[in-house]
């Protein structure tokens, strides 16, 4: 793939926001480690190469540094903010010092002559800035194209090599025109061509599956949620009948879960599909159970044993396909240990054991989420199958707080399909990131009709995120959580009182437990 741009990552939190902007471009981009040999990066035949920004000090004894040969690939290059810093620490003349003031946030760049990088470009760009250090001395051929206010090379080029290095953050929304100096970059430069597309995607990844799986068998987790449909979607039209799907109905769905599953994908799409029925199972297991990291754990233990049983129902395969995404993929490019602290175990359950030796098949392993949807349109799922809401990998049993039983179960559920009905009707369901119900373990008095209730409380949480990793709650119309208050009072037996969660992430978190 010669048009692919490699980002190679030194630790900046925008690194995916980078490899994002590319292939908005309909370019494909790769995220490599800092130290990547730079005969491995020749060897890819990349279009170009971009150098993240990044939290350290050049200068530093601990400094992440690249495989100074990069700059002999003869490869365009363009590094940003500590990136930029690197060019001038590693090329001859440069020179990098910490700077006397910090420029962070806002800044106006003035361009300087004239740049392929700043083609079709004002005179003068807003841009944000992020950094402490700054170049003092430019390497020997580079010459400055942009600068700030605190900066005379904010922006520099070596013009014979297509070297460039940008002080501020292009990739990041708060630099409007940024987009632009990456496509200068990426179309104009590179010469990268516009061929990543999902139908070329979907064409490309049927091909090596028929190649990694010959003739043999593969088995997938179908959970209902979007990574695992769409993965069983795209693993069906590349080998069909060698997919064997299963499905474990763990009692923790939501309403009418299993007969969704089975009736687009057993029945309307085809799939050899297994469902494992174990509520039963999980609820024994469960019950009694009232701390959130010991019901994730059992959860997550029983999925694993329920799922070796039904390896063995579907008879004996080679493969295991996960739905595992690029932001996990890249997760081991991360400079360090990055020991960040524990605030819970992972939503999805995971982690199959050792001795299932089963070899992966990946299909969703280049894509960000938003990617993986449509691919799901383009494969032909169903719209509320492909922009459903992320759903948690131990179920209602993590909106179920305290102890779990059937009947808070039954409450549970009957309230979430009334809030998800209610953003539907409303249209709001495709404007969020994900909306649902929690039971509390609270009881409080009511009154319906002439009697005195004593009955439990659900809290509606609507949230808006990008990515899920910060999330803010949503501005929704009062008559909205109206009707949706009146209709689960009314309709779910067994709740009061219905209150809305107004915490944002952080310091809450999306789900309550």
């Amino acid at each position: 793939m010669s048009n692919r741009i490699f980002i190679l990552d030194f630790g900046s939190q925008y690194t995916q926001v980078i490899a994002r902007r590319i292939r908005e471009l309909n370019v494909y981009s790769e995220i490599l480690r800092y130290d990547t040999p730079a005969t491995v990066i020749g060897s890819l035949r990349g279009a170009g190469i971009i150098l993240s920004g990044g939290p350290s000090s050049v200068y530093s004894s601990k400094a992440p540094l690249p495989d100074p040969r990069i700059f002999d690939l003869g490869l365009p290059i363009l590094g940003i903010c500590y990136g930029m810093q690197l060019m001038g620490h590693l090329l001859e003349g440069g020179k990098v010092q910490k700077s006397e003031r910090r420029e962070y946030g806002y800044g106006e760049l003035k361009l300087v002559g004239k740049s392929p990088l700043f083609k079709k470009l004002p005179k003068t760009l807003d841009i944000w800035n992020s950094h402490g250090d700054h170049l003092t001395k430019m390497p020997k051929g580079f010459v400055a194209i942009g600068k700030t206010l605190n900066a005379p090379h904010a922006a520099i080029e070596h013009p014979s090599k297509k070297f460039f290095g940008l002080q501020f953050h292009p990739e990041v929304a708060h630099t409007p025109r940024g987009k632009e100096v990456i496509a200068n970059f990426v179309l104009g430069v590179c010469k990268a061509e516009q061929t990543w597309t999902m139908k070329s995607f979907i064409k490309s990844t049927c091909e090596e599956i028929k190649r990694q799986v010959g003739k043999d068998k593969v088995i997938l987790g179908l959970s209902g949620g979007v990574d695992s449909s769409v993965a069983a979607a795209l693993l069906h039209k590349a080998i069909g009948k060698q997919l064997e799907c299963i499905f474990v109905d763990n009692g923790l769905l939501r309403h009418d879960e299993r007969a969704k599953v089975e009736e687009l994908f057993g029945k309307h799409m085809k799939l050899n599909l297994y469902t494992a029925d174990a509520e039963n199972i999980f609820l024994r297991k469960l019950k009694g159970v009232t701390d959130p990291e010991t019901k994730r754990k059992i959860i997550g233990n029983e999925f694993v044993y329920e799922f070796q049983r039904a390896t063995k129902k579907v008879g004996k395969a080679k493969f295991l396909a996960q739905g595992t995404l690029y932001p996990d993929v890249i997760e081991s490019v991360a400079i360090g240990d990055n020991p960040a602290a524990v605030i819970k175990s992972h939503h999805n359950v995971g982690g199959l054991p050792k001795n299932m030796k089963f070899a992966l098949v990946e299909p969703l392993r280049q894509l960000f989420k938003d990617e993986v949807r449509l691919v799901g349109e383009e494969l032909g799922l169903p719209k509320e199958m492909v922009w459903r809401h992320p759903f948690p990998g131990p179920g209602l049993a993590v909106r179920c707080l305290g102890d779990i039983t059937k009947e808070k179960l039954r409450i549970l559920r009957d309230a979430d399909r009334v809030v998800i009905e209610e953003m539907k009707k409303s249209g709001w369901y495709y404007k969020v990131w994900q909306s649902f119900a929690v039971l509390l373990p609270v009881r409080s008095v009511g009154v319906m009709g002439d009697e005195r209730t004593y009955d439990y409380t659900i809290a509606i949480r609507i949230v808006q995120s990008q990515d899920g990793m910060t999330a803010n709650w949503v501005k929704i119309d009062q008559d909205v959580l109206g009707n949706m208050s009146s209709r689960i009072i009314n309709e779910v037996k067994g709740v009061n009182r219905v209150v809305y969660d107004i915490s944002s992430k952080p310091p809450a978190t999306i789900e309550w437990e």
